[in-house]
């Protein structure tokens, strides 16, 4: 009797646990517009069945009357949130925006009063 309720007891509390610290990862579309936000946590905004996220990729907090939201896994959360990484044509564009090297400096003007060779 005692055992059932110390595995009753562990059981709760990893469940508890994992509930805390395990996290979702959530896709929000937005159907009218067909945009896609990713947050870990949506909350009921009203009664009238809106929600309200936090947005990770833009850090804005975003409420929706009409929504679609689907659980995803961490890795495809991951994927979806990361920043892009510079473009390869970055360093060229920078490089050509690069003022131009000087003039080769001009012969110096002959003295007044002198005599061509």
């Amino acid at each position: 009797m005692i055992f059932r309720k110390r595995l009753l007891g562990a059981m709760v509390l990893t469940t508890l646990l994992a509930g805390c610290f395990g996290g979702s990862y959530y896709m929000v579309r937005d159907p009218a517009s067909g945009t896609a936000y990713y947050t870990t946590d949506v909350d009921k905004a009203g009664g009238a069945g809106a929600i309200k996220f936090k947005d990770k990729k833009t850090g804005s907090t975003i409420t929706l009357q009409s929504s679609e939201v689907k659980e995803i896994s961490k890795d495809e959360f991951t994927k979806q949130t990361a920043k892009p990484a510079p473009a390869a044509g970055a360093p060229a564009a920078a490089s050509a925006a690069a003022p131009a090297a000087a003039p080769a400096a001009a012969a110096p003007a002959p003295a007044p009063g002198a005599k061509p060779q």
